[in-house]
């Protein structure tokens, strides 16, 4: 996959080597290597590359000299100005696009000296372009057509730093490797990809990295009395699970407990969605996807610094002869009483059974859950940034700082009493939506009740779970959304 490359770039002599030019304030953009600058001089004489980020060139060295042997050079445009984590990513998933449209099987990229990130960083952000960018999914098409098939099958990063650079490149490759493993999950039709598949997968990463894992399937929610998530199964014929993994250091450090929605079709049960569009529904299934697929990173970082106890609700919510129906009440794991006034409110009430399930069990420091909440939050919020809400400022701030390290952005919306005010029902504890007015934000102070006064943070990624900002690094339909910005969290804890 990503190799760490510490030759001579004259010792090169495979199908592409990719050169990363920033854009000067004035004048023709440079390159320490003479051939590379024969055609950047040229090409900026003509107007066709000027360092612009984004900009692409591919030329062809016609004498093969010791100074570039390579079949192929790419040239990639960085800009003007500073360069930061994210033009580094997104430069190596231009630099993914244009090698894919060549029949390349090897690439080399040459690590840019830029003032503002160490060597460590700039390979580690291009090895999560790179891969993040040449991500496809294919998998049930009979027939792949000549100019989709995918050549590539080995990268090297140049750099002289030897330790520093490899170290980056694990990095850069263990965050994107897992945010494509949750693509694959989330691109997985509902047809396929149920419960049981989350209880498949996350036993096999605890298999591979020696988790302690425990599944919880119906029987079993039964009698812990978690009639949230068995409500919402209510009208399905495919019974539901609970999958949790547990990283355990033993060391005395702070426990995290990880819950991410496994809604694996969502109709919206007899609040049934609009038609158009519902095909999309089989990403609700999101938030559980980026909690596996982060815990197999964990696995293979094995940090010491925090303990980690991740849970996977996982259901569909369709329409059956049991189905839940508007105006039933039912009672939570934790004992609270829920007027269920829409059905396809029913992401929190499978969140909120495995939050109060995981304090019982693992009595945790802090809680982060991640979910395709709302539409509330691409009507506030587009398909930008994601929604956080918090009852703590210093979580808050940290997830922030991850999420901007990660090119995952993410927006802080309030709580407050007046919005779990629109929760409360006149026959029972709480209604399971408040109204249109707040909804992401009355979704969150549901949690909350269930949260209670542990530092807890909740992440609606209802907007950037799929379609998300384009990004030469995004593709459309699902982009594996908050993976790295939890890893960036462990790595950085403190």
């Amino acid at each position: 996959m990503v190799k760490l490359y510490q030759k001579k770039i004259a010792q090169y002599h495979g199908d592409i080597i990719v050169f990363f030019i920033q854009q000067p304030q004035k004048g023709a953009p440079r390159c320490d290597n003479p051939e590379v600058q024969k055609i950047l001089s040229a090409a900026f004489a003509a107007h066709d590359f000027t360092g612009k980020a984004g900009q692409a060139l591919m030329f062809y060295p016609i004498n093969h000299d010791k100074a570039l042997p390579a079949k192929r050079c790419l040239l990639v445009g960085l800009g003007k100005g500073k360069i930061f984590r994210e033009n580094m990513r997104e430069a190596g998933g231009v630099a993914a696009k244009n090698i894919l449209k060549t029949r390349s099987k090897t690439a080399l990229l040459v690590t840019p000296d830029i003032v503002h990130l160490n060597t460590g960083e700039t390979a580690e952000c291009l090895t999560e372009g790179i891969i993040l960018g040449a991500y496809h999914f294919d998998k049930y098409k009979t027939k792949i057509e000549d100019q989709d098939k995918r050549f590539l099958t080995d990268i090297f990063i140049s750099s002289q730093h030897g330790n520093i650079a490899l170290d980056g490149i694990n990095k850069g490759k263990n965050a994107a490797l897992a945010a494509c493993k949750c693509r694959d999950m989330a691109n997985e039709p509902g047809n396929i990809w149920t419960a049981d598949s989350f209880a498949e997968y996350g036993s096999a990463i605890a298999k591979k990295y020696r988790f302690k894992s425990k599944i919880l399937h119906k029987k079993d929610l039964q009698q812990f009395g978690m009639h949230g998530i068995l409500a919402v199964n209510s009208g399905s014929t495919t019974p539901p699970t609970i999958t949790i993994l547990e990283h355990i250091t033993g060391n005395k450090v702070p426990k995290l407990l990880l819950v991410g929605k496994g809604l694996t079709f969502d109709a919206g049960g007899i609040s049934i969605k609009p038609s158009e569009g519902m095909h999309e529904m089989k990403y609700d299934m999101c938030g559980g996807a980026a909690i596996l697929a982060f815990m197999e990173a964990l696995g293979e970082e094995k940090p010491k610094n925090i303990d980690v106890i991740s849970i996977v609700p996982a259901t569909d919510n369709l329409i059956g002869p049991a189905a839940l129906k508007p105006g039933d009440i039912i009672t939570m794991f934790n004992g609270k009483t829920v007027e269920v006034v829409n059905t396809d409110a029913e992401g929190r009430l499978i969140l909120a059974d495995a939050i109060a399930y995981g304090i019982r069990e693992y009595k945790p420091d802090m809680i982060i859950d991640l979910a395709t909440l709302t539409g509330a939050v691409i009507i506030g919020l587009g398909h930008h940034k994601t929604g956080l809400l918090s009852n703590n400022d210093r979580l808050a701030k940290k997830i922030i700082t991850a999420g901007e390290r990660s090119g995952e952005p993410l927006w802080r919306l309030p709580l407050g009493k007046e919005y779990t005010n629109q929760l409360r029902s006149d026959i029972a504890d709480l209604k399971n939506f408040g109204g249109r007015q707040g909804g992401t934000i009355t979704a969150a102070a549901f949690l909350q009740e269930f949260a209670g006064k542990i530092r807890w943070a909740h992440l609606d990624i209802a907007g950037t779970a799929w379609n998300f900002t384009e990004k030469s690094y995004i593709p459309k339909g699902p982009s594996g959304i908050g993976v790295r910005t939890l890893l960036e969290f462990v790595r950085n804890w403190k």
